[in-house]
């Protein structure tokens, strides 16, 4: 077995194990016509209908496990999927929309979400299906902003470097949806959420913005992200009114705790980036290797984890037994200031600055992907480097640091396999999951670490 399979198939018992089909029926079950999730339970024979909603990049298998359990009890249904995301279903319509940006094929989706949600009563139980890529696809601007002003706004934040919940701040204060706001909504209909987190800290309100949440955030919180990143003239001026607005009190803010429409609403965790992690754990030590798991929320600068990860490497091999295989396993979220003009994504800049900090180093590779097999706006995952990648790189002509300058990591591993017969790029498809990002280090004392 090779070092880079060795990881990939790390790599790929931890998405099995956050598999949304099994992460809903390993929470959901039904048991004499009662549905139980979490510390709820909903006898369906109470119920007129069920209404099954939701988006994001996971749903489509979420929604093919509430549709096992439940079939043709499902009254009506809808859900909304990035691009190329989507699974065959029975029961649940199902749309694809853009990520991450939002599109109009989004907007449509989400308005008739809002129908049913509007439709439901207190003889209603909608089950809200909601996964990372949800903040995007599930897009209803209010009335005085349109899509093209979220689009321009969601741009600049994500160019300028904001993290998820500074970007979901922003989101939620410009949407007739996020914040809670389809909770409200849907009262007095019953709604049980069940999440697939892609937030560090598994966070309710950050979460897909939390559309069936308590939302902490405000008008105030959302303009100082937009100060901090120094975007208040680059914004369009009606967002700024907007924002403005609602700082006066103006505009209405999001579902704050206490609000009545909450208390029908049961939100559930079904699975997140520990589950992923632990089960990489185990397929490590069952490949002979120890293991541990030494961060889980991976976050900041991609290349600041690059070097943390480096430092971390280099500690833990002086502790290292004679003939000794380590993985150390971490997973967040990191970001990526766009300085240059390049394509890439976060994991594959976090690989391409860790393949400099341990150039020359032998017996260290490791795997940074995204577990949606989305790495940014290209078709990678991510990739698996090692010592001898960044001089055997220079060797074939091709500078590491120039591209990293530019934030072109996605073209120096396309140039980089095709001069090489390497596989080091890692293209893996819509993976029908989302929880963050994952790093997969191995540390080999046999090779003269």
């Amino acid at each position: 077995m090779t070092k880079n399979s060795e990881l990939l198939d790390i790599f790929s018992a931890a998405l099995a194990a956050v598999d949304p089909y099994r992460a809903v029926l390993n929470t959901v079950r039904l048991e004499q016509n009662c549905l139980h999730a979490g510390d709820a339970k909903y006898a369906l024979d109470g119920y007129r209908r069920i209404v099954v909603v939701g988006a994001g990049k996971a749903t489509a298998r979420m929604a093919a496990a509430i549709e096992a359990l439940l079939g043709s009890r499902i009254s009506a249904g809808l859900i909304i999927v990035k691009d190329g995301h989507g699974v065959p279903l029975h029961f649940v319509d199902q749309a694809e929309a853009a990520h991450p940006l939002p599109s109009q094929a989004g907007v449509a989706a989400t308005k008739k979400i809002l129908v049913m949600a509007q439709q439901a009563d207190a003889q209603t139980l909608i089950i809200c299906l909601l996964s990372g890529g949800a903040s995007a696809l599930l897009v209803a601007p209010v009335a005085e902003i349109t899509l093209a002003d979220k689009q321009q706004v969601t741009s600049l934040l994500l160019t300028a470097g904001a993290n998820i919940a500074e970007l979901n701040a922003v989101r939620k204060h410009l949407s007739r949806v996020k914040g809670g706001r389809l909770a409200r909504m849907a009262f007095p209909a019953h709604v049980l959420t069940l999440i697939l987190s892609d937030v560090i800290g598994d966070r309710l309100d950050v979460i897909a913005s939390g559309p069936t949440a308590q939302d902490d955030s405000t008008f105030a919180g959302a303009w100082s992200v937009l100060e901090k990143f120094r975007l208040e003239k680059k914004i369009p001026p009606q967002v700024v009114n907007y924002l403005q607005q609602g700082m006066a009190g103006m505009a209405s803010e999001t579902i704050k705790q206490g609000d009545d429409c909450l208390r029908k609403v049961q939100n559930v965790l079904v699975g997140g980036l520990q589950l992923a992690l632990n089960a990489a754990r185990e397929k490590a030590q069952r490949l002979g290797m120890r293991a541990e798991i030494i961060k889980t929320d991976v976050q900041g600068e991609a290349r600041e984890a690059a070097h943390f990860l480096q430092q971390t490497a280099s500690a833990c091999s002086h502790r290292m037994q004679p003939n000794e295989r380590l993985v150390l396993l971490s997973g967040g979220e990191t970001l990526v200031t766009v300085r240059g003009s390049g394509m890439g994504g976060r994991n594959q800049e976090l690989a391409l600055a860790f393949a400099c900090e341990i150039e020359g180093r032998q017996g260290v590779s490791l795997l940074s992907a995204a577990t949606d097999g989305s790495d940014g706006q290209n078709n990678a995952a991510g990739a698996i480097v090692d010592g001898g990648t960044a001089a055997q790189a220079r060797a074939l002509g091709i500078s590491p640091e120039l591209y990293l300058d530019d934030n072109d990591s996605y073209h120096f591993f396309q140039k980089f396999d095709a001069s090489s017969g390497e596989h080091t790029h890692l293209i893996s498809g819509p993976t029908g999951t989302n929880v963050m990002d994952i790093q997969i280090m191995l540390l080999d004392y046999g090779r003269a670490l």
